[in-house]
């Protein structure tokens, strides 16, 4: 039986290194790349990211990893985690900067985080519990749990979808998932236990 292929996507826009850590750490066999052929290979996706929507917008568009993506999971529908700044880029566009493209692999827009008209700091830094239902990634999770959030813009989706959600000022979206399409606002890869179960369950497509 052929050996199944996971892909960590390296375009340079932080967190890569961590996430590898944490999958050789759990004995998952994969590659960190920005190759095309072998994203066009891949079997699994994961998607890591840290910074501006507006730049990682431009770098997928310039290096042909927008197209390569958006044909294995739209028209092969193979799955694909985005963790932080990788799930924003699932949506249609980024206000970050200057509004830009991202993906449109979910409806919906990455919009400066709501938390700011609360009069809370941003960027949103540290540990907070994350609710869910129904949710096959948050296997042998319990609902509740905490993980760790850095960032400033949060994702809003515009079409229905599954959903967990975290409070910070207001309820947003912390994970998201459409099909084969899943994301993660949150850090899996810095969350101790409960993220590596959540990396885990991805890896073994408990979604």
């Amino acid at each position: 039986m052929q050996k199944k292929l996971i892909t960590v996507i390296d375009v340079n826009i932080g967190n890569v290194n961590s996430v590898s850590k944490a999958l050789n750490y759990l004995k998952v066999d994969h590659k960190v790349t920005n190759n095309l052929d072998d994203i066009l290979e891949s079997d699994k996706i994961i998607f890591p990211g840290v910074g501006s929507f507006y730049e990682a917008s431009k770098r997928i568009k310039a290096s042909g990893i927008k197209d390569v993506l958006k044909k294995r999971v739209l028209e092969d529908k193979i799955p694909i985690l985005g963790i932080c700044l990788g799930m924003q880029l699932l949506a249609t566009t980024g206000e970050e900067v200057k509004k830009s493209e991202g993906l449109d692999l979910i409806k919906g827009k990455v919009a400066i985080h709501r938390a700011s008209k609360e009069g809370l700091r941003l960027p949103h830094i540290g540990w907070n519990d994350v609710t869910f239902k129904d949710f096959k990634l948050f296997d042998s999770i319990k609902n509740g749990s905490c993980f760790y959030f850095v960032h400033s813009y949060e994702m809003i989706p515009s079409e229905e979808v599954k959903v967990a959600y975290t409070n910070y000022g207001v309820d947003y979206v912390a994970a998201i998932q459409k099909d084969n399409i899943l994301g993660v606002q949150f850090h899996p890869e810095k969350s101790q236990h409960v993220g590596l179960r959540l990396l885990k369950n991805y890896c073994e497509g408990k979604f």
